[in-house]
Parts: C-alpha cells; sequence; structure tokens
C-alpha cells in the first residue's frame, strides 16, 4: 500500500510538471476527445429533443455511463500495469496526469491573445479569444478582448487546473479522469437553452457540486499566492469575499473574483451568447485600465496557486505513508 501511495504520488508530481514545461502536444490524442465522443453518442441517443422533462431522467442517465465508462477503463489500465510491474504504473500514472491538466495550455492559448493586441492585430485576438471563450467576440473591442481572456484564465485555474489536482490528490489519476468527464460533459451539455435545458441539467449540476469545495480553495490559493507574483493580495482578498458569488454558478467567481482584486480589474458585466445580452454583474473594482500584459499576469497567479495545490496535497500524502 505505502509503495501504490508513493508512486502514485510521484506520478502526480511528475505529471504536474510535464504540463507545466510542455502543455498538450497537437499531436497526441487528448483523453477528452474520448469523453466528448462518449457524451456525444449519449447525448444522439437518448435526447428526445428540445424542452421535453423526460430529458431530465436520461441526462442524468448520460452522466452515470459516461462518468463510470471515464473512471472505470483508466483505472482498468492502470490495475493491468501496476500487474505488470510497478513502473510500469508509475509511467502510465505519470502521462493519465499530465493529460489531466492543462495549465502550459491554457497559458499558452491565453498569450496568443496578448500577442496579437500587443501586435494590435485586433482581429486576430478576436479569433484567438474565440478558441477559449463561449461569447460573441466579434462585438469585443481590444479591453474587451483582454478581459474575456483574463477572464477565461481565472476561471479555468479552478476548472483545468486546481480541481482536478484536488481530486487526483485524493484518488490518483483515476480521480482526475472522473472528474474531467464531469466537467467535459457540463462543457457539452450544460447550457440553458432550448436544447439542453433538461437534458443538460444533470451534468451542470452534478459539475457544481464535484467544483463546490475546489473552487473554493483556488479562490483561496489565488489570495495567498498574489505576493509571490507580485500582485495585491490584501485586494484579493476584499473582492473575493465581497463578489466571490456574482455569477450564475455557484462557482465560476470564485477564481475570477480572487484574480480580479490582485490584478486591480473589473471584469465580468454583460456578455453577448448567441446574439443576446446575458446580463451580469461585475467582479472587482476598476482600479487600473485592463492591458495584454494582464493575461499573463493570471497565468502566473494561476501556476503560483496551482503549486501551492501541488506541494499541500503531496504534503498530506507524504502524512499518509508515514502513518502506514
Amino acid at each position: 500500500m505505502r509503495e501504490w501511495i508513493f508512486l502514485q504520488t510521484a506520478a502526480l508530481i511528475v505529471g504536474f510538471i510535464i504540463d507545466c514545461f510542455v502543455g498538450d502536444p497537437y499531436c497526441i490524442p487528448h483523453p477528452v476527445i474520448g469523453i466528448g465522443k462518449w457524451i456525444s453518442f449519449f447525448d444522439k441517443k437518448l435526447r428526445r429533443g428540445n424542452s421535453n422533462p423526460k430529458d431530465i431522467s436520461r441526462g442524468a442517465v448520460t452522466v452515470v455511463l459516461v462518468a463510470l465508462i471515464s473512471t472505470v477503463v483508466p483505472a482498468l489500465v492502470l490495475l493491468l500495469t501496476w500487474v505488470i510491474h510497478p513502473i510500469a504504473y508509475f509511467v502510465v500514472s505519470s502521462i493519465m496526469c499530465w493529460q489531466i491538466l492543462a495549465a502550459r495550455q491554457l497559458l499558452k492559448e491565453g498569450q496568443k491573445v496578448q500577442r496579437a493586441l500587443e501586435k494590435g492585430d485586433t482581429e486576430g485576438a478576436r479569433y484567438a479569444v474565440s478558441m477559449i471563450v463561449g461569447r460573441d467576440t466579434e462585438v469585443l473591442d481590444e479591453d474587451g478582448i483582454a478581459r474575456a481572456a483574463v477572464e477565461t484564465v481565472a476561471e479555468n485555474a479552478s476548472d483545468g487546473v486546481i480541481a482536478p489536482l484536488c481530486w487526483m490528490i485524493l484518488f490518483g489519476a483515476v480521480g482526475g479522469f472522473f472528474y474531467k468527464s464531469i466537467n467535459t460533459m457540463d462543457s457539452m451539455l450544460g447550457y440553458k437553452n432550448e436544447k439542453y435545458l433538461y437534458f443538460g441539467r444533470a451534468a451542470a449540476k452534478t459539475d457544481d457540486f464535484v467544483n463546490y469545495i475546489p473552487a473554493r480553495i483556488s479562490g483561496l490559493l489565488m489570495v495567498i499566492t498574489a505576493p509571490i507574483v507580485g500582485l495585491d493580495s490584501r485586494n484579493a482578498w476584499k473582492i473575493f469575499c465581497r463578489d466571490r458569488y456574482k455569477h450564475a454558478s455557484p462557482n465560476s467567481a470564485q477564481t475570477e473574483s480572487a484574480c480580479a482584486g490582485a490584478l486591480g480589474l473589473r471584469l465580468a458585466g454583460d456578455a453577448i451568447y448567441g446574439g443576446v445580452v446575458h446580463k451580469k454583474e461585475y467582479i472587482g473594482d476598476p482600479v487600473k485600465e485592463i492591458e495584454p500584459k494582464d493575461i499573463t499576469r493570471a497565468g502566473r497567479l494561476m501556476y503560483a496557486a496551482s503549486v501551492l495545490m501541488l506541494i499541500i496535497g503531496v504534503i498530506l500524502r507524504s502524512v499518509v505513508i508515514l502513518c502506514l
């Protein structure tokens, strides 16, 4: 048992390091693509149509089946590698942990937006940000583009990095795959539109549940690590306490508020999705005007908070090993 937990912890560290320096190479198939195909399969097979209340139960079945497949398959693979040799288990587990995390990719996509803005290429920046946000980007000016990119980095610091880290600290790579399946279902099905209002409800509620504690941990870690990357921890705490529930989701504004406070920016506000204006409260105060470099600053804050989460996790796992 001690060897298994030790190798699992080592794999988490190695996977995190690989993600930080390599990210997600486009030439390597990503497991999320496979999860997405299962979601699409059950969507086509089980969803009856638009605005059908009977789709609530069918959506719940989809959540159970996709989560089960996404968890059991990697668990069986890891069990097989453990039987073959512990080193094989370590290698495969490291690769799985690496693929679950998205810190490098998130910063990389954000910096594409930043570079385009710094070159004065508004259309290029608009296209780059459209790859990482769901809102209509053709109406955004340069400040709006930069703000959308910062918001995405801040929100996905939890969804793409710290939350999966929390689940992997508890349950290893298998926990990461379970979390990723829920998060991917929410991103594909969890819309309050005519098509998914009922079918996607279970996915959205389950995502709220599995992210509830990690999102709050993520916000607190951003507050704590803000001074490490030269940002304002005091203001981060102030805005986190004040604005962390100013979002339709109970979780999304947790990191967004901490990041807004740390950077001294006002984020959020009304946004257009599919040509429809969605009213949203502002998060943060306009202590300063936003600039392209704030995208990288948000990325550094994300990295600092993620490293602290990893350190805390390794310490907790080390205590468990010593107690066995």
